[in-house]
């Protein structure tokens, strides 16, 4: 089971500083914009998926998209996974972690922003267990410092000095999942409401 979390909050103020801001033509709601790396990690471990079910809602923002949702992922494999998301948090940001359920391993980064390792334990021991300690990070946002490494790596690339970390096929895997989580909820939204009427 692959399980991640995004607890955070984004006041009324935040959507109202730019217009874009939580529409669906240019932003979308909290898995688009506040949970897309978390989706792209849970893609990342648990592989490709077979199935997606969601539900999202706007709870207390005015915007036109989601504030909070929950989908449930089946991995091609047979594992499960969840990814929860809000931005209605109170007073600030909690959570944004991932949690790794298996056979021989448990594991969460968890913290504010996937910079710290909350729990690591596997049935074989590895050299570099004794090392993870030292991955924690204190970042003063949920920004971390994974974006200066990232821009790194697109600047390597470009002068072709580095492999890219990622490209387009691997950054459309975790759009693709958005996408369905957004479809599946709006199928439901949908059959829910023509059930009123049958």
């Amino acid at each position: 089971m692959i399980t991640a979390n995004v607890f955070w909050t984004r006041p009324q103020e935040y959507y109202d500083l730019a217009p874009w801001r939580g529409t669906w033509e240019l932003d979308g709601g909290a898995f688009m914009n506040q949970a897309s790396h978390y989706v792209d990690m849970v893609q990342w471990f648990g592989g490709p998926i077979a199935e997606v079910k969601a539900i999202t809602a706007t709870l207390a923002r005015n915007i036109e998209a989601e504030d909070t949702g929950s989908a449930i992922i089946r991995f091609q494999n047979g594992a499960i996974g969840s990814i929860n998301v809000t931005v209605l948090t109170y007073p600030k940001n909690l959570e944004g972690s991932i949690t790794i359920l298996g056979e021989k391993g448990t594991t969460k980064v968890g913290g504010m922003a996937m910079n710290k390792i909350e729990h690591w334990q596997f049935a074989d021991r590895q050299d570099y267990d004794a090392e993870v300690e030292q991955a924690n990070t204190n970042p003063g946002s949920v920004y971390g410092f994974g974006h200066s490494g990232y821009y790194r790596n697109v600047l390597g690339s470009i002068k072709k000095s580095v492999k890219p970390v990622s490209d387009g096929h691997t950054g459309y895997m975790s759009l693709a999942i958005i996408e369905a989580i957004y479809d599946v909820d709006m199928e439901r939204k949908t059959l829910n409401c023509l059930g009123q009427y049958a």
